[in-house]
């Protein structure tokens, strides 16, 4: 990568690039804030190279997308606008959270607004697995009567193991709950086993526990660990085969997967599947999933009916997808007016920000992580004469990066500006020290 120039951003972001069809209320939303929304249909916007060309013509401040499209290197340098990579979903492993983190472009999800969505399809994905709801509709299309009791469950007083307790993990521990099931969790983060435990659930301490506890179990992880190792492979078949074995023999063995679909090899739950490790599986996310339906595509549940295949749809729903347009333009907002970062996937959990009275000036920066940028950043706000009224600043170690934002009470010179990127330099030996940075007049709350 060979990024030598620090990028001076727009005061105020002017263009939105918009792929996947999120949900046609965000392109409202954002007019109101004075951005023009471009908005590329299916499947024109998986074309890498055109998105790039566009990109770099229309030089836009944003970009919004989904799942699918892979924001690469060439995506991340097409504009020397870009100030973010604004994703109207959970998941970022389609992002080169590196490229984005060399040039300075920050990269924001939403973890909530289709939690419910998730949750509600899981539960009924267990219900139509407990009651072979699934099979009973096949046999009936084939004119056969299927009535009876064999393998055939209700959920209460059975016991659901969930695999990562976030926002999801805990809704639908929740409504487990509602239903009288015993809830187990794995979980690495102390944090969530704190909060698990406080609330009742029974924390496991590896894997291997929570597979055997389950008559359930689900999985909710993302893409990466909180240490940024990657979940791919993180469940095998030696989990798998271990599925309810610490239950009774009459266990609906059952496994779902609403999550990523590279956390365990396919081959591997058919294998347990099989073998009756496993009775039934219902799974939404898959290893290859095409971008659209003109595509082609190979399931690899097709020639097992034990398992309910689902086409990604545990967020697609009538009440997400407007749930996310509005949040990601109040994220979007928030940035454009206050310079204030949340929901960042470079750090979940933490919002960046300032709560100083307007009005006042925002010097917001990213910059290398190494020792003597933020002294550089400071001492250029002192020696320009400015008071720096209140400031926020948060490291992302596994990036090597940091956001700073400063509310300061009049705005620096471009000459010194200037003087800011070449202090900073000077002061960490870091030639890329400042990643890019942004000033702007905030005259009102959001």
């Amino acid at each position: 990568m060979a990024y030598p120039q620090t990028r001076f951003l727009n005061d105020q972001f002017e263009k939105a690039l918009i792929l996947e069809e999120p949900d046609p209320s965000l392109d409202d939303l954002l007019r109101d804030q004075g951005i023009e929304p471009d908005r590329v249909p299916k499947p024109d916007c998986y074309d890498q190279e055109a998105m790039v060309d566009r990109l770099r013509e229309g030089q836009h401040d944003l970009l919004f997308k989904r799942s699918k499209f892979v924001v690469d290197e060439a995506v991340v340098q097409a504009s020397d606008n870009l100030a973010a990579v604004m994703l109207c979903c959970i998941g970022d492993d389609t992002v080169d959270k590196a490229a984005c983190a060399e040039a300075g472009v920050l990269v924001l999800n939403d973890p909530v607004s289709n939690g419910r969505s998730v949750v509600e399809m899981v539960i009924g994905d267990m219900i139509v697995l407990a009651r072979r709801l699934f099979t009973a509709n096949e046999s009936g299309r084939r004119h056969h009567w299927t009535k009876d009791s064999a393998r055939r469950y209700e959920l209460m007083g059975k016991t659901l193991s969930i695999i990562g307790l976030g926002n999801i993990g805990k809704q639908l521990a929740r409504l487990a709950d509602s239903l009288g099931m015993n809830v187990c969790f794995y979980d690495t983060s102390d944090v969530a086993r704190e909060v698990g435990s406080t609330l009742g659930w029974t924390s496991c301490a590896s894997l291997d526990e929570a597979f055997r506890k389950g008559d359930f179990v689900t999985v909710h992880v993302s893409a990466e660990d909180p240490q940024g190792r990657s979940n791919e492979g993180l469940l095998t078949y030696d989990h798998f085969r271990q599925l309810g074995a610490d239950r009774p023999e009459n266990s609906p063995r059952a496994f779902i997967n609403a999550a990523r679909g590279f956390l365990y090899d396919p081959v591997d739950l058919r294998r347990a599947i099989d073998e009756g490790h496993v009775q039934a599986a219902a799974v939404d996310v898959y290893p290859e999933e095409p971008g659209s339906a003109d595509e082609d595509w190979t399931n690899p549940y097709a020639e097992e009916d034990r398992v309910l295949t689902t086409p990604h749809i545990g967020a697609a729903t009538q009440e997400a997808q407007p749930r996310i347009a509005s949040r990601m333009a109040t994220s979007t907002r928030l940035l454009n007016e206050q310079g204030t970062v949340r929901d960042t996937v470079f750090g979940q959990g933490h919002t960046i920000g300032v709560s100083a009275e307007p009005p006042y000036w925002m010097l917001a920066t990213v910059h290398s992580d190494v020792r003597g940028t933020k002294k550089a950043i400071d001492d250029s706000i002192y020696e320009a004469g400015a008071s720096n009224l209140q400031s926020n600043h948060r490291d992302f170690p596994a990036l090597g990066i940091a956001y700073d934002v400063n509310a300061i009470d009049q705005p620096l010179s471009d000459e010194q500006l200037d003087d800011l990127v070449e202090t900073a330099q000077s002061l960490s030996g870091d030639d890329h020290a400042i990643r890019a940075l942004r000033q702007f007049r905030v005259t009102d709350t959001v």
